[in-house]
């Protein structure tokens, strides 16, 4: 069977496009912008590329398309789908229809934290000797890949995939996550972001609540007791079996790392990923892993030696005693958590330098511009770069003072960086998208002044 997939080149999609390639299918796909990483990895796995969106793919005759929700009315090529009748779906639903049924599916839901809790419940599966299949929206450093089918264990087998909240495409304006219909669901939080398609949290939260309507009774849903959003999602109905974690009543810690359910006390978690937020994505985790018959002892053992996801904290170098790191932070909230998570890791005297892009459709509309100097306020230094926005970032930064500087040119920016750079620095940055390269710019200039 052949299929065509439209917006291949999205993490999302390239990982529908990995997972049907593994099943046998024959997979073709396009974007607007065919480019590496995900270029490269879709080709290896023998993916014919094809780059725009030109109606004359027609004549390649899939069985089906497959239709990204980047693509919108108007594109080409949907357009000549449309007009042809020919058979098209979404990447969600060809998930649930092809890869997820009669599978345990367990699911990880949230406004932040959804890759990190998803690669490690995936990592305490594996270690544990499960072998399951997973999709997550990002790439897990102990596997490598950011999708796989797995195998069955003891006659079940379980997938484990990231709950992405953003619609599902231009045809179905449903959360993608409603398709998947999950036995075990993780909800890590739930906070007001997508502003280019959400008008306020509540609309947020009735997504969220469609997909705990489709948790059959005997499911589990586990849930964040310190989520005011949750709680009013869960008090629209709930059917299934409930556990929270972040509190005394469910999974909690005793000090900073005793695992404790229900006065049992599991052990020490030994976390190699600093912030209390990524202590509550692991005890999330741990949660959902006793769900499917992982003893918590097994899962505080594997979560000792993971290795994280690239992209969250992830140390791209260091030059003459300067640090540059990686992180796909870009709303307020996970700004925060990872400029505070740094700056409690790094020694005293040591600088953390906040670099970000507000990238996201949310930053891009100035949704979010209001929390934005909060957000880097533990940060000793600040740089924004603000190219191509509607509104003044250096005014939202304006509350920290000499401590801010807004550039609207990346080499103007990286140079600056550098400039002021010295030895014990940690230059965190943070966007959702490549931030034009700026991470190896930022250490080829460090490079050229390092004695």
């Amino acid at each position: 069977m052949h299929i065509h997939i439209l917006g291949i080149c999205g993490t999302f999609m390239g990982g529908v496009a990995a997972l049907a390639r593994e099943a046998g299918f024959r997979v073709t796909g396009t974007d607007a912008n065919v480019y590496p990483p995900m270029s490269d990895q879709l080709r290896a796995l023998g993916i014919e590329l094809i780059e725009g969106y030109s109606a004359d793919q027609l004549a390649l005759k899939p069985d089906c398309f497959v239709i990204g929700n980047v693509v919108t009315r108007g594109n080409p090529l949907a357009e000549a789908i449309l007009d042809s009748g020919a058979a098209y779906t979404s990447g969600p639903q060809w998930l649930a229809d092809n890869v997820l049924r009669d599978r345990w599916v367990l699911a990880v839901a949230g406004t932040h934290g959804k890759t990190t809790t998803t690669s490690m419940l995936a990592w305490i599966l594996q270690h544990a000797g499960l072998t399951p299949g997973f999709l997550i929206g990002g790439v897990a450093t102990d596997f490598g890949v950011s999708a796989r089918l797995g195998k069955p264990h003891n006659g079940r087998s379980h997938f484990v995939i990231e709950a992405d909240e953003y619609d599902t495409a231009f045809f179905d304006k449903r959360s993608k996550f409603v398709h998947y219909r999950p036995r075990t669901l993780v909800l890590n939080n739930l906070e007001y972001d997508h502003a280019d398609i959400f008008p306020d949290v509540a609309s947020i939260r009735k997504q969220f609540h469609h997909m705990v309507r489709t948790v059959p009774s005997t499911g589990r849903i586990i849930s964040n007791a310190l989520d005011a959003e949750l709680t009013q999602t869960l008090l629209m109905g709930c059917w299934s079996e409930r556990e929270a974690f972040a509190s005394d009543q469910g999974w909690h810690f005793v000090g900073e790392h005793q695992v404790d359910f229900g006065g049992q006390r599991f052990g020490e978690l030994k976390l190699d990923m600093p912030g209390l937020h990524n202590r509550l994505n692991a005890l999330a985790a741990i949660a959902a892993a006793r769900h499917v018959g992982v003893a918590p002892e097994r899962a505080i053992e594997a979560l000792a030696v993971f290795q994280g996801v690239k992209r969250r904290l992830e140390l791209r170098g260091e030059i003459d005693g300067i640090k540059v790191y990686d992180d796909f932070a870009h709303h307020p909230t996970a700004i925060a958590a990872t400029v505070t998570a740094l700056k409690q890791r790094v020694a005293k005297g040591e600088r953390v330098i906040a670099v970000f892009e507000p990238r996201s459709n949310t930053m891009k509309l100035g949704a979010m511009r209001a929390r934005l100097a909060e957000s880097v306020f533990d940060a000793d230094r600040v740089y924004a770069y603000s190219g191509g926005l509607s509104w003044d970032v250096a005014e939202a930064l304006r509350p920290l003072g000499a401590r801010a500087s807004d550039f609207k040119d990346v080499a103007a920016l990286t140079q600056a960086i550098a400039d002021e750079a010295r030895a014990g620095d940690h230059i965190l940055v943070m966007s959702n998208g490549g931030f034009a390269n700026i991470h190896n710019r930022l250490l080829d200039a460090l490079r050229a002044k390092a004695p």
